[in-house]
């Protein structure tokens, strides 16, 4: 099913009415009803009674994101959430690595004590804690150093820092955020690859195809480094969003 975005918008934020002083063009965008004037939303193109939310020479006509605008935006805000979440978590590992290296000793211990507990009842079931891929991560863990440990948190930190301000970033449709999106997650591409020889697993795999996808999408629909056409024809399609220069491009007016 196809979504309108244009009308799915209007309907969560409102229409967006303008009236231009060109006669021309001003004739095609107000009709008169038997309830009074009605204006062409320059959004979604349906007709709003009432007064123009604004009016003055065409060019100045705000620039309403609409159509293919629409869907980019609806995709950068779901990858911001994504962003948002993964450096959410981030921070909470890192919390959790620092509190780990202020007390990795009563660590050891308690987790010895539930191992001691927990072996026989695993080996009931025929699995040897012992030889547990898991534990024995875990229990590598307890050999780094403080120092390491704190190395560790603030690298996390960092990345999820970097994380959080890409959200924010997308959420707000700025070029920057998407510059500096697709160069931190392609850096991080050959790292997700490397883990892929290691050890294959469906959520590595669903990490990886999303990122490989947030990159092409992003560099390509945001033509940036130059991609079709780069910078310039990034700024005239979004000003080809406005209704007013959609039906001047056409040649409805003569």
């Amino acid at each position: 099913m196809k979504i309108d975005w244009d009308r799915r918008t209007c309907a969560r934020k409102g229409h967006v009415t303008y009236a231009p002083d060109d006669p021309r063009l001003r004739v095609r965008l107000h009709a008169q009803t038997g309830l009074g004037d009605a204006w062409r939303c320059l959004r979604c193109g349906d007709f709003v009674l009432g007064e123009p939310h604004g009016s003055g020479p065409a060019q100045d006509a705000p620039l309403v994101p609409r159509g293919k605008v629409l869907r980019d935006l609806f995709i950068l805000r779901f990858l911001a959430i994504e962003r948002a979440v993964r450096g959410v978590f981030i921070v909470l590992v890192a919390v959790a690595v620092w509190k780990f290296s202020n007390s990795q000793d009563a660590v050891r211990r308690l987790f010895n004590e539930y191992l001691t507990v927990l072996r026989p009842v695993f080996r009931h079931f025929h699995y040897d804690l012992d030889h547990s891929p898991v534990v024995g991560s875990i229990q590598k863990a307890f050999g780094y150093q403080h120092s390491t440990l704190l190395l560790v948190a603030g690298l996390l930190l960092a990345y999820a820092l970097v994380e959080l301000v890409e959200a924010v970033g997308l959420w707000r449709a700025k070029r920057w955020a998407e510059y500096l999106t697709v160069v931190a997650t392609a850096a991080f591409l050959p790292l997700e690859i490397y883990e892929l020889t290691e050890k294959i697993s469906y959520l590595k795999i669903a990490t990886l195809a999303l990122n490989i996808l947030a990159v092409l999408y992003i560099a390509l629909a945001k033509r940036l480094f130059g991609l079709r056409g780069g910078r310039r024809k990034f700024d005239e399609e979004r000003h080809s969003a406005s209704l007013l220069e959609v039906e001047e491009s056409a040649g409805v007016l003569v």
